[in-house]
Formats: structure tokens, C-alpha cells, sequence
């Protein structure tokens, strides 16, 4: 029984992932598949808007922006994922489906409250045109002085958050080719995105290789973006922020990619949390280093195929992933990045982990995320562009214009409650079998040593009770006589 407790404590780990991988690969119809099909969260989404007051000062005097942060303004969200299918190769196809609903009572203000921001579409179009013709700035120029076009607009945060119509990108539906053409017809930071997506993600469902569990092998069909210079910067391969690959360690570099950042983000371990339930994770944040210049860090030329210039230290340039738009995100209020960013503007607070890290909290041994905070900051970097009279006093500036928290606090009781069940349950079984196992084997042992020394003590009780005879000589003599054969008659009779 010891020699089998010792064998169970070897093998039982092994048994107990045996367990865990064909419990959390996705399967059509088992609960791990209910739960990422339709995760049984409301997620939060708060968004923070930069509201430019002094815009005519800016654009007439030159003062600094300045800005006043508005919000949050809070919207919850369905997650969903549909148009599934199962492949062949252990994947599985599907699109997103994402539903947005203002909570006028999480919010602190009403999605009709009036900003005024960067006229996103007019400062991409004067940026994109600084190297080109000086005749068709002037062009330009002209046709933004007839329709009025001016670099800041007043917005409802529901239009700038969903879509508005921009006469420059009506006049470009009208006159841009074709296969040129933009595919929306109103602007809108989040245009689109309340609905089900168009992209198509393709997973691996860890059936056949629980490493690659959540992790993406196509999007759209594709491996790779197709905007950067190498493989390790261009591959989509990364989990989409809701499960990871199980069995994570400190030492793990969890990735997450989304189309929006442009790239796979990477994540590493920070400190140990416990969530909800009691559940104990590890919580992971961007390197510090992540959106670091390449002359800090050489690795990240990749991500600067037409540089230099690069983006500023702490920005990440993803223009290639919005038409070519100046788009340059960051971590809120620039944490992470290089101060003389948020210095050039008024009424941005400096930064505090706490509230501008972005963050995931995983369960270690299953790889489901607890918590989560993702945390982004969109800013529009403008050139200055002296032909076209409406930005001829703009400067060089990163500007910022928004940023987004989303995620979840926590996941729901009947969740936890198993994943807390999964965690203890496994050790507990362990320790109690292998224990038993053991006490029952050394009282095997100790019963078997008592039979035996009972067993030698009966032994010994039964030579000392039947003694071997005496036998004296006479007795010896007479022995041997009577053993002998009586002499032969005939031989006798002979002599």
C-alpha cells in the first residue's frame, strides 16, 4: 500500500491534466463551450473624453491645449460568439458579436452632453497630404474653406462614439475610386462595432494540443497582419483576452491580440492576486518597455517600416491599421510615455498604475481570466501643414482625444464556485488517498511484523518443548548391533 501511495503521488498530477484538458478544450455542448460561446458576464465599458476649451486660443494665439476630462460615461456589453464552426484541424471558426447599452445611472454625464475634439477625419486628410503637391494642399485647402471645414468639431459623445456624417468623407464616397473608397460612410471612434463584427477568428480548441488552447491561428483567414516588417511582430497568433493556454506560470509571457492595437500585445507576470470566490490568480501587465522607441529598444524597428521618425516613446503608430490615419495610441493620461507628451497639453493629471495600467487577471492553472482592465488611449498625431490655411498655425503635437476601460471586476458565483472546487478539490483528493493509502499500508506493514514475530515466537516455543533424547554409549553400542546384518550360515559352516 506505501509502494502504491508513492506511485499515486507521481502519477496523480498527470492524471489530474488529463482531466483538466478535456474538461476545458472546447467541445460542441460541454459547459466550457457554453460559457465562451455566451460568457455569463456583463462587461463594463467606461470611456474618458478629452474636451478641448480653449480652441480658438489654440488655434489663433498658440496657447497650449486645454482640456478637460468628461465621464465616465458607462456602457454595458453582451458578448457573444456566432457563425460557429468547427474545423478539422482542431479550430474553430467564429465572429464576434458585441452589444453596447448606455447606463445613463454608471454615468457621470448623458451621451448628449456636447465635446469639442480634433476633427479626426480633416487632420488625417492635412497630415496625409504633407508630402504631396503643393497645388493639391492648395486644392484642398480651398474645397475645406467651401464646406466649412474646420479642425475641431462639436459632437455629442454619442455621435463621436458611434458615427456622424463628415461632409469630407461624404465628398470622398463621391470621388475616391472605388476600390479606394473607405468602408463607412459616417465617422465615429467606434463606428460598427455595436453589432456583430465582419472578422472572422479561427482558435485552437486545445483538443489535440491544449498549448495552443484560445490561441489564434487566422484572422480573416490569414496568419499574419500584413503591415510589419517580421514574422514575431506580424503574427496574429494571441488569445483574444478571455482564455489562455492552462498551466501558466510566473515565468509565462501571456499575448493578446486585437485588431485595433494593431499588433499582439505581450503581458507579464506582476504579483499574485485573489478574486472573487476566493480564487487565487496572477495578475499580468504590458512590459514597461512594450510601445518603447527603437533606438531604446532595436526589437521594435519592426513595428517602424517607414521610419525614421517613429512614434514618440510610449506611443505605438497604428495608421497602418486605420486607412492611414495619424492614429497613435497609448496608455491612458500617457502613463508609460515619454512626459513632455501629456506637458504639451493642460488637464491631464499624470499617471498612476493603479488607474491607467492595463491588467489581466488569470486562474494559473486553467488559464481563465478572473478580472480584467484593458486600458487604451487614442491620440491623433497632427502635422503642421502651411499651405492649407486651416492648420497653418497647428503645430507638431500628439493629441489626445479619448480613452476606454474595459473588462470585468469579476466573474459570476456559480463560476467561481467551481473554479474554486477545481483548484482545492484536485490537492485535497491527493493528500487524502495518498494518506490513506500510506496509514493503511503501515498498519499492513506493522500487522505483518507481528505475525511474524508471532510466528517465530511459536517456533521457538516448540523446539524447547519436545527435546532430542540423551542416548549413552551402551544405548549407541546397542544400536549399532542391532543394525548390523546376522553373519551368512553358509560361509560360516565353509571356514
Amino acid at each position: 500500500m506505501m509502494i502504491m501511495a508513492g506511485i499515486l503521488a507521481v502519477i496523480f498530477p498527470r492524471l489530474i491534466k488529463i482531466v483538466i484538458n478535456k474538461e476545458i478544450s472546447l467541445n460542441e455542448g460541454s459547459r466550457t463551450f457554453g460559457w465562451w460561446k455566451k460568457p455569463p458576464v456583463t462587461p463594463q465599458m467606461h470611456v474618458y473624453i478629452y474636451n478641448v476649451t480653449n480652441a480658438d486660443e489654440f488655434l489663433n494665439n498658440g496657447d497650449k491645449p486645454v482640456l478637460k476630462e468628461l465621464g465616465p460615461y458607462v456602457y454595458l456589453e453582451k458578448w457573444e460568439k456566432v457563425n460557429i464552426k468547427f474545423n478539422i484541424n482542431s479550430t474553430v471558426t467564429y465572429n464576434v458579436k458585441k452589444t453596447f447599452t448606455f447606463s445613463e445611472s454608471l454615468s457621470n454625464g448623458s451621451e448628449e452632453d456636447l465635446v469639442v475634439v480634433p476633427n479626426v477625419p480633416m487632420l488625417s486628410a492635412t497630415s496625409q497630404s504633407k508630402h504631396a503637391a503643393r497645388f493639391l494642399r492648395l486644392a484642398m485647402a480651398s474645397i475645406m474653406d467651401i464646406l466649412k471645414i474646420k479642425p475641431f468639431v462639436e459632437v455629442s459623445v454619442g455621435q463621436l462614439l458611434w458615427g456622424y456624417e463628415d461632409p469630407l468623407l461624404k465628398l470622398a464616397k463621391d470621388v475616391v475610386p472605388t476600390d479606394q473608397k473607405l468602408p463607412y460612410e459616417q465617422f465615429g471612434l467606434l463606428y460598427g462595432k455595436n453589432g456583430t463584427g465582419k472578422d472572422n477568428f479561427t482558435i485552437f480548441t486545445g483538443v489535440m494540443d491544449i498549448t495552443k488552447y484560445g490561441l489564434l491561428d487566422r484572422w480573416n483567414g490569414k496568419a499574419g497582419l500584413g503591415h510589419w516588417t517580421t514574422t514575431h511582430c506580424d503574427t496574429v497568433m494571441g488569445s483574444d483576452g478571455s482564455i489562455f493556454p492552462p498551466y501558466i506560470t510566473k515565468h509565462t509571457v501571456l499575448k493578446i491580440f486585437d485588431k485595433d492595437l494593431c499588433r499582439v500585445l505581450p503581458l507579464v507576470y506582476k504579483q499574485d492576486v485573489v478574486t472573487s470566490g476566493d480564487v487565487p490568480g496572477f495578475r499580468f501587465v504590458p512590459p514597461a518597455d512594450v510601445f518603447s522607441s527603437p533606438d531604446r529598444v532595436p526589437s521594435q524597428q519592426c513595428f517602424c517600416p517607414s521610419g525614421p521618425p517613429c512614434a514618440p516613446e510610449g506611443t505605438f503608430n497604428a495608421s497602418l491599421c486605420q486607412y492611414d490615419s495619424p492614429v497613435l495610441l497609448s496608455f491612458p493620461h500617457f502613463y508609460l510615455a515619454d512626459p513632455t507628451l501629456r506637458e504639451a497639453v493642460i488637464g491631464i493629471s499624470p499617471p498612476e498604475a493603479e488607474k491607467h495600467q492595463l491588467y489581466i487577471d488569470v486562474q494559473p492553472v486553467m488559464g481563465t481570466t478572473l478580472r480584467a482592465k484593458a486600458r487604451i488611449q487614442i491620440n491623433l498625431a497632427v502635422s503642421q501643414v502651411r499651405d492649407i490655411k486651416q492648420v497653418a498655425s497647428f503645430p507638431d503635437i500628439v493629441f489626445p482625444i479619448i480613452w476606454f476601460e474595459d473588462g470585468i471586476d469579476q466573474l459570476p458565483n456559480d463560476v467561481t464556485s467551481l473554479m474554486r472546487l477545481a483548484i482545492d478539490l484536485p490537492p485535497i483528493a491527493r493528500t487524502t488517498i495518498s494518506g490513506g493509502l500510506a496509514i493503511i499500508g503501515f498498519f499492513v506493514l506493522i500487522g505483518a511484523l507481528a505475525c511474524l514475530t508471532r510466528a517465530a515466537s511459536r517456533q521457538e516455543k516448540l523446539h524447547l518443548s519436545n527435546p532430542l533424547p540423551i542416548r549413552s554409549v551402551k544405548d549407541e553400542n546397542s544400536l549399532k548391533t542391532a543394525t548390523q546384518s546376522p553373519p551368512d550360515k553358509k560361509l560360516s559352516g565353509y571356514k
